[in-house]
């Protein structure tokens, strides 16, 4: 059975760390991921995900710019100091938190520079921070960004990925799957996870369209997770959606992988739902003290 770990940038949006890492724990989620954690000091986000008890799997790399159309800073020609310092900082929030996973965004091919050139300096850059995540047993993972999303993305199919991957030759550098942008791009999954499972190193999905739950859009995800389990693929699988109504009500897909409860848990509200279920787990209820004190606390 796969193991899910919530993202909570897009599951928890509105809510504060703490909350969010109260909230996911409750309805069941051992790991989490983060996109960009760096609006808050290690410490603090390090206290959240363990008074909460979950294991953060994964970060991306800073983007740049985001509101200039950046998506990334390591296929840049004439910004490896920019990326240098962006995977620093990375690699720092990685060994703070104990997350094993970094997301390298490559960026997007500037206008008038070939992708040939670009190609070349990301795996330069790949290639010497590979060596510096591997003292610190932390691998790097690169994912097609499809291009109606991220127009111009550096690779945005399973195969380029893969050839960048064997260019940089390094041992702890990987492919992360996502469903949503690679049926975007290229369709297939099945076929596709089969073709590339040997460089797999995280797998992430939401709906197409809309990039909500799995109950929802065009394609078969527990298909998907069923073909995943036949690969004898271990690692996790990252719920990188954002709810289509509500946090735990759109958990009813997850019931079947031990997903799923009672609490429904904000920064303004704390409260047992009663939905004629099993009663509240006690971990469950620890969270949930854990934020009402927190509450109080601040008065």
């Amino acid at each position: 059975m796969p193991r899910f770990a919530a993202n909570l940038t897009t599951m928890c949006r509105g809510q504060s760390l703490t909350a969010a890492c109260a909230a996911v724990r409750a309805l069941g989620f051992r790991a989490a991921e983060i996109l960009f954690p760096y609006d808050h000091p290690v410490a603090e986000v390090h206290d959240a995900l363990a008074d909460a008890g979950l294991e953060l799997l994964l970060v991306n790399t800073p983007p740049g710019d985001w509101s200039a159309g950046e998506r990334g800073l390591a296929a840049l020609p004439g910004r490896e100091g920019d990326f240098e310092a962006a995977f620093a900082q990375a690699l720092d929030y990685a060994r703070g938190l104990g997350a094993p996973m970094i997301h390298v965004m490559a960026g997007v091919v500037p206008a008038g520079v070939p992708r040939a050139e670009c190609a070349d300096v990301f795996v330069a850059n790949l290639r010497t921070a590979a060596r510096q995540a591997q003292t610190q047993g932390v691998r790097l993972l690169l994912e097609p960004l499809n291009g109606r999303d991220v127009p111009g993305y550096l690779h945005a199919t399973a195969a380029e990925a893969r050839a960048l991957i064997e260019r940089i030759g390094a041992p702890n550098v990987g492919l992360q799957f996502d469903f949503y942008h690679l049926q975007i791009t290229q369709g297939d999954l099945a076929a596709a996870l089969a073709e590339h499972h040997d460089i797999i190193g995280h797998v992430q999905f939401s709906s197409v369209p809309g990039r909500h739950e799995p109950q929802y859009g065009e394609v078969n995800l527990p298909f998907l997770f069923e073909r995943l389990d036949a690969l004898g693929y271990a690692g996790w699988v990252g719920c990188e959606y954002t709810p289509k109504t509500g946090l735990e009500a759109g958990l009813a897909w997850g019931r079947a992988y031990g997903l799923g409860g009672l609490l429904a848990v904000s920064d303004t509200d704390a409260q047992v739902v009663d939905r004629g279920e099993p009663v509240v787990s006690d971990t469950a209820r620890q969270v949930l003290d854990r934020v009402g004190e927190e509450r109080e606390g601040r008065g």
